[in-house]
């Protein structure tokens, strides 16, 4: 009923938006002479922040189609190498110049190390680590799980739970590591830290050979029951059945995925702003006051910001729940009480992993010493192939976009990889 209710607003809201954009055309086009009002300026900012805070976002481009490799600019291919019902395992393709483009293109060759980035599915799309993907494309090859929006999913693809999504880092993990050159590193951001050294673990246990030459785990809750924040405490407060309850909702008939459960991802992005309210209602006055004074290059930072922050996806009910319950209100991971599909997990089985844990200073998600955790369950990874660091004045989104990533973290996250790779 809910989501019903979220897409009868929206189409409520269209007489309004209809009047906005013409109101945008009528007084801020050039060659309309209501451009030239007093008040032109100030309804044209008005009509632009209305459109903006009503707009639902799509998932955004990559953008990315050029990088440089020991000092030569080549094209970037983005390839999507494995498509499953929840999730395309995508190939970021360095492309020889000249090459034709298409699956015959000639890949650069090198000895750079091979990297999965798996991407958190907590409401974001995979884009979210454009800034990630940049910094690595230069001396890596780069590939990633671009998770797909559970109401494009139909219900023929049957659930989608935690166990799954180990499954299918597993899968991952065994399609790119090549017997001939085991290179393959493993890099996750937030959330997906806890079924990454999940997958890896059980990969020991069964004794495959050609682990992951490292792990490095970001900003991710190992154990939530350290430093705990806002999204901890909802987690404790409420019981499962609140949860279930709640926040499971029904996909619509208009999408492909027709009567899925869900966690819907405008629930998600409620959450995402009720956490810092203030925050996001000075940036859209600051927005606002920019359109006024004609600050082309700040309102278009903020454009940029929010059309990632605010396209999110729907989560498929089964993993959302498994995951409240298992790592936020159980903690069975650090407990030592993990199961997927009857196995326990055991971390201590992990010997041939180099492991790096990352974390931000002021990370209001995942809290201080909750990646670092990770170090307390792999205790049998020598010392000598661990490390922790803790990035100072980085938020949680820090620790893998803008400046702090590019000049601080990422250089630690090269140096390791290339350490220990």
């Amino acid at each position: 009923m809910l989501y019903k209710m979220f897409e009868a607003q929206h189409q409520l809201l269209g007489p309004w938006r209809y009047a906005a954009e013409a109101a945008l055309g009528w007084f801020g086009h050039p060659y309309s002479p209501f451009s030239y009002s007093p008040l032109a300026r100030r309804i044209t900012a008005s009509s632009e922040l209305f459109l903006r805070v009503t707009q639902r976002y799509e998932k955004p481009a990559w953008n990315i189609d050029r990088t440089t490799v020991a000092g030569k600019e080549v094209a970037v291919e983005i390839v999507t190498e494995l498509d499953k019902p929840f999730c395309k395992l995508i190939h970021f393709r360095r492309v020889l110049e000249g090459s034709k483009a298409g699956p015959k293109a000639r890949s650069v060759k090198s000895a750079d190390p091979r990297i999965l980035l798996v991407a958190p599915l907590s409401g974001h799309h995979a884009t979210l680590l454009r800034d990630t993907v940049r910094s690595l494309l230069p001396e890596h090859d780069v590939w990633v799980t671009d998770w797909v929006d559970a109401r494009m999913v139909p219900l023929t693809a049957g659930p989608f739970h935690l166990a799954d999504y180990v499954d299918y880092v597993r899968e991952f993990i065994a399609l790119l590591t090549e017997p001939q050159q085991p290179n393959l590193n493993v890099i996750s951001v937030c959330q997906p830290t806890v079924p990454v050294l999940c997958a890896v673990a059980l990969m020991a246990q069964s004794g495959e050979p050609h682990p992951p030459r490292t792990m490095v785990m970001m900003g991710g809750p190992i154990d939530a029951r350290r430093s705990p924040t806002a999204v901890n405490n909802l987690a404790t407060r409420k019981p499962y059945s609140w949860f279930e309850q709640n926040v499971i909702q029904r996909v619509p008939e208009k999408y492909p995925g027709y009567s899925r459960r869900v966690y819907p991802g405008f629930l998600q992005h409620l959450g995402f702003v009720a956490m810092n309210p203030d925050r996001h209602l000075n940036a859209h006055w600051d927005y606002f006051n920019h359109l006024l004074a004609g600050d082309d290059g700040s309102a278009e930072k903020h454009r940029e910001f929010y059309d990632e922050y605010n396209a999110v996806l729907d989560l498929p009910a089964e993993y959302y729940l498994d995951t409240v319950k298992a790592v936020f209100q159980d903690f069975a991971l650090p407990k030592g009480r993990l199961f997927i599909r009857d196995e326990l997990v055991r971390p201590q089985a992990i010997r041939d992993t180099a492991l790096l844990s990352i974390e931000g200073e002021l990370d209001d998600i995942s809290g201080n010493g909750q990646t670092e955790a990770a170090h307390l369950l792999c205790f049998n990874i020598p010392a000598a192939r661990r490390e922790h660091y803790v990035a100072p004045g980085a938020g949680h989104y820090g620790i893998f976009a803008g400046r702090r990533w590019r000049e601080t973290i990422y250089p630690k996250v090269r140096d390791f990889i290339r350490q220990h790779a």
